[in-house]
């Protein structure tokens, strides 16, 4: 069995004096830690952090991403380095520790004094606090020990789970952002197995969508299946464990993916062991980042740690129409949602049924993937309006309501078909640079907010019908 790792949040504020003022400015940092290890104080122990840092007229980067040491016993130091992009679009990095002192126990794990580099050079210097009074019962209250992922957990649900039956569909597909030049990236690789029994075949497609210019797509296959126990595999293209990689066209790609978030079960987590509906749908790394190469013609693009979500689908085919949103928030909350009107007789008169997971601090909302689609007292308890360019969903489950908010733009969109297992043809709209509203709201004797995201040109989302 696999043993405990360890989750937190923490704040700091405090200021910082950048290299050429004379004047400090105000900065907090907002950071969500994650151990695959269970902390304990006389170790090392290695984190991963995201987040978000704020300095006054100067940077608000929502993706921070860095890596975390706690040693207060072995090496007497709480070490942060972590890297975040400025208003003016330079890349900088943060270097500080707390020295550990058991004369000053509390006073030195609560100051952070740090550097700013910027092309390994000092770009300012500044001290952050962890204000006791305030901060701590919410940096105690969201500790949390989770199972440590091994790489099992992932890749068990990259597996094929097609059997040989007729009239079957099944899905590989990823997508991501490069933080440097808000590039989005599609990789889609589909498995069809015919409803008249003819021999399943492999095909996909890669898309580009640069945040100026035309979106570039190729298209690989189709060709026979390949059994491939451990994911996609046909003709040099492969979508498996921690790696993709592959060409088409003028395009060719190698990706490492590193997950930092458990598997997220979009619909009922007994929809994908029993696949008793029409499909469904899983993200095994719904928060990971992706470093490698994409060659398109013309150039190439250069990702490290780029932010983006793996997921996977299997069922008899697409919806009658259906809409499909995912949304990093930052600091490694996403939202993922699923709105479809059903191919089967009697559903296919229904609204859209809706599939809306939130996952924010750890915590994933609504507490079952049910709530979303269902509610209490019949269906439509959350409600998506789908449309072009513009989609929306908003319901209420609990004390918390949403209202998301899609726009897809045209010259930010492509528009592809497809066929099948029953041989009807599909169409998909998809951008890979969506703009994005969301609003959280909480019942606290009236509607109050929560939280709110604003995302511009960062968001994945389709539109599809049959």
């Amino acid at each position: 069995m696999a043993g405990r790792g360890t989750e937190f949040t923490e704040t700091m504020v405090g200021s910082v004096r950048l290299a050429g003022e004379s004047e400090t400015r105000p900065m907090r940092l907002d950071l969500a830690v994650r151990a695959e290890e269970l902390m304990l104080p006389h170790r090392t122990t290695d984190g991963t952090l995201t987040g978000r840092v704020r300095i006054a007229g100067w940077a608000d980067d929502g993706d921070v991403r860095g890596e975390l040491e706690i040693s207060p016993i072995a090496r007497r130091r709480i070490r942060y380095r972590l890297d975040f992009t400025a208003e003016d679009g330079r890349r900088y990095s943060l270097d500080g520790w707390k020295s550990v002192s058991a004369l000053r126990p509390v006073q030195s794990m609560t100051v952070l004094p740090f550097a700013l580099l910027a092309d390994g050079k000092e770009a300012g210097r500044g001290t952050l606090r962890f204000r006791v009074a305030t901060a701590l019962l919410p940096f105690l209250g969201s500790f949390r020990f989770p199972r440590a992922r091994v790489a099992q957990d992932t890749a068990r649900h990259l597996a094929p789970r097609w059997s040989g039956s007729p009239g079957r569909t099944e899905v590989w597909y990823t997508t991501l952002t490069d933080p440097k030049t808000r590039t989005g990236l599609w990789l889609h690789h589909e498995l069809t197995a015919p409803a008249d029994g003819s021999p399943a075949q492999a095909h996909g497609w890669v898309a580009l969508f640069p945040p100026e210019g035309p979106v570039e797509h190729a298209r690989f296959g189709p060709e026979p299946w390949q059994p491939d126990p451990a994911g996609f595999s046909v003709d040099g293209i492969e979508a498996g464990p921690g790696r993709l990689r592959g060409s088409a066209g003028g395009f060719g790609w190698d990706l490492t993916e590193r997950p930092e978030g458990e598997p997220l079960f979009t619909f009922p987590r007994w929809s994908w062991r029993r696949p008793l509906l029409p499909a469904a749908q899983i993200l095994p790394s719904a928060h990971a980042s992706y470093t490698g190469t994409v060659k398109y013609p013309g150039g190439e693009l250069h990702l490290d740690a780029a932010p983006g979500a793996s997921a996977r689908i299997y069922g008899h085919g697409n919806a009658r129409r259906w809409a499909w949103l995912h949304a990093d928030l930052g600091g490694g909350d996403v939202l993922e949602i699923v709105a479809a009107v059903s191919m089967r007789p009697g559903l296919n008169k229904l609204p859209p049924l809706t599939f809306l997971r939130l996952r924010r601090n750890g915590r994933t909302w609504p507490r079952r993937a049910e709530r979303s689609a269902v509610g209490w007292a019949g269906l439509g308890r959350f409600r998506t309006r789908i449309g072009l360019p513009v989609w929306t969903v908003s319901g209420t489950a609990g004390l918390r309501r949403i209202r998301v908010e899609v726009t897809q733009p045209e010259e930010r969109t492509l528009a592809l078909d497809y066929t099948d297992p029953d041989g009807g043809a599909a169409v998909c709209r998809n951008s890979e640079s969506a703009d994005a509203r969301v609003l959280l709201e909480r019942w606290w004797g009236r509607w109050r907010t929560e939280a709110e995201w604003f995302l511009d040109g960062t968001a994945h989302a389709e539109v599809g019908d049959r």
